[in-house]
């Protein structure tokens, strides 16, 4: 997978998850939990975007653990609207997939970037 790619699929996850927010405050009136999710769900891209102008691959393995662990903790979010009824089943289904697709993508750039780093050392 090539870093253009995250970097795409970051952001349209970011464009998604802001809309997404925009519904759960005014569909769902939830405040609380789509803060959290809405901080984490944008800083995936920010970090993605972040790795891509890095200085080192050390410190694009970083930013690009960040995103990873920002990832994680969207879906996370998107687990407790769904286990407290404020998302229905399709909702969570539709963007935890899309979720979960750029979490992958993530790690098997972070692990091929840290057998890169080691071969090269």
């Amino acid at each position: 997978m090539s870093e253009s790619i995250v970097k795409t699929k970051s952001f349209q996850l970011a464009v998604r998850g802001v809309n997404f927010y925009k519904h759960l405050v005014s569909e769902k009136k939830e405040f609380v939990m789509s803060k959290q999710f809405l901080r984490s769900i944008t800083s995936v891209g920010a970090n993605v975007r972040e790795a891509v102008n890095a200085q080192s691959k050390a410190d694009f393995i970083h930013k690009l653990s960040i995103a990873q662990k920002e990832c994680d903790e969207s879906m996370y979010w998107l687990e407790i609207l769904k286990e407290t009824d404020y998302i229905s089943l399709a909702e969570f289904d539709s963007i935890h997939q899309q979720c979960n697709e750029v979490l992958k993508i993530i790690r098997s750039i972070i692990i091929t970037s840290k057998k890169k780093l080691i071969t090269h050392n």
